[in-house]
Protein backbone atom coordinates (compact mmCIF):
# COMPACT_ATOMS: atom_id res chain seq x y z
CA UNK A 1 0.00 0.00 0.00
CA UNK A 2 1.64 3.56 -1.12
CA UNK A 3 2.36 5.94 1.32
CA UNK A 4 0.39 8.91 1.30
CA UNK A 5 2.45 12.36 2.35
CA UNK A 6 0.86 14.89 4.47
CA UNK A 7 1.12 18.63 3.01
CA UNK A 8 4.07 19.29 5.87
CA UNK A 9 6.24 16.46 4.39
CA UNK A 10 5.64 16.99 0.74
CA UNK A 11 7.26 20.68 1.61
CA UNK A 12 10.34 19.34 3.18
CA UNK A 13 12.70 22.30 3.87
CA UNK A 14 16.11 21.62 1.66
CA UNK A 15 19.26 24.22 1.89
CA UNK A 16 22.65 22.57 0.13
CA UNK A 17 24.23 25.94 1.28
CA UNK A 18 23.34 25.92 5.09
CA UNK A 19 24.59 22.06 5.32
CA UNK A 20 27.92 23.10 3.66
CA UNK A 21 28.25 26.04 5.72
CA UNK A 22 27.69 23.90 8.95
CA UNK A 23 30.96 21.68 7.99
CA UNK A 24 32.81 24.37 9.02
CA UNK A 25 31.62 24.21 12.79
CA UNK A 26 33.49 22.01 14.99
CA UNK A 27 31.48 19.25 16.53
CA UNK A 28 28.72 20.54 18.57
CA UNK A 29 29.11 17.36 20.64
CA UNK A 30 32.79 16.66 21.63
CA UNK A 31 34.46 20.04 19.81
CA UNK A 32 36.29 18.09 17.63
CA UNK A 33 37.72 19.67 14.71
CA UNK A 34 39.17 16.86 12.32
CA UNK A 35 37.49 17.54 8.79
CA UNK A 36 34.55 14.93 9.62
CA UNK A 37 32.07 17.22 10.77
CA UNK A 38 28.98 17.56 8.68
CA UNK A 39 24.81 18.96 8.97
CA UNK A 40 23.51 15.46 10.85
CA UNK A 41 19.57 15.17 10.44
CA UNK A 42 17.38 15.38 13.88
CA UNK A 43 16.29 11.44 13.71
CA UNK A 44 12.89 12.41 16.20
CA UNK A 45 9.63 12.20 14.27
CA UNK A 46 8.80 15.52 15.52
CA UNK A 47 11.37 17.26 13.02
CA UNK A 48 9.34 15.67 10.10
CA UNK A 49 12.05 12.32 10.19
CA UNK A 50 10.03 9.51 8.69
CA UNK A 51 10.56 6.38 6.80
CA UNK A 52 13.44 7.19 4.25
CA UNK A 53 13.21 10.75 5.24
CA UNK A 54 15.29 12.90 6.39
CA UNK A 55 13.93 16.20 9.00
CA UNK A 56 14.25 19.50 7.23
CA UNK A 57 17.62 21.04 6.69
CA UNK A 58 17.26 23.34 9.83
CA UNK A 59 16.74 20.59 12.08
CA UNK A 60 20.51 19.69 12.13
CA UNK A 61 23.42 19.78 14.52
CA UNK A 62 26.81 19.75 13.77
CA UNK A 63 28.35 16.17 14.22
CA UNK A 64 31.76 14.75 13.81
CA UNK A 65 32.10 11.42 12.39
CA UNK A 66 32.37 9.20 15.66
CA UNK A 67 29.15 11.45 17.61
CA UNK A 68 27.11 11.14 14.47
CA UNK A 69 27.70 7.10 14.58
CA UNK A 70 27.22 7.20 18.04
CA UNK A 71 24.29 9.07 17.68
CA UNK A 72 22.56 7.09 14.81
CA UNK A 73 24.02 3.34 15.54
CA UNK A 74 25.89 3.22 18.29
CA UNK A 75 24.52 1.71 21.58
CA UNK A 76 26.41 3.25 23.68
CA UNK A 77 23.57 5.79 24.86
CA UNK A 78 19.82 5.27 25.34
CA UNK A 79 17.53 6.87 22.93
CA UNK A 80 16.34 9.31 25.40
CA UNK A 81 20.31 10.17 26.20
CA UNK A 82 20.95 10.50 22.05
CA UNK A 83 17.44 12.64 21.58
CA UNK A 84 18.80 15.36 24.92
CA UNK A 85 21.96 15.36 22.93
CA UNK A 86 21.02 16.23 19.87
CA UNK A 87 18.68 19.04 20.55
CA UNK A 88 21.85 20.46 22.74
CA UNK A 89 24.00 20.48 19.77
CA UNK A 90 21.14 21.54 17.60
CA UNK A 91 20.90 24.49 20.22
CA UNK A 92 24.55 24.81 19.70
CA UNK A 93 24.98 24.67 16.20
CA UNK A 94 21.71 27.59 15.40
CA UNK A 95 23.92 29.76 18.37
CA UNK A 96 27.43 29.08 16.29
CA UNK A 97 25.83 29.85 13.16
CA UNK A 98 24.13 33.06 14.10
CA UNK A 99 26.46 34.33 16.65
CA UNK A 100 29.50 33.70 15.60
CA UNK A 101 27.85 35.48 11.72
CA UNK A 102 28.30 31.93 9.74
CA UNK A 103 24.90 32.65 8.77
CA UNK A 104 23.14 36.39 8.38
CA UNK A 105 19.42 36.73 7.39
CA UNK A 106 18.85 39.63 4.65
Amino acid sequence: MPTTLTSWQSKMYRNKKLLEIVRESPCQICGAQDGTVVAAHSNQQKDGKGMGLKAHDYRIAALCYTCHAKMDQGYEWTKDAKFKAWDEAHRRTIGWLFEGGHLTVG
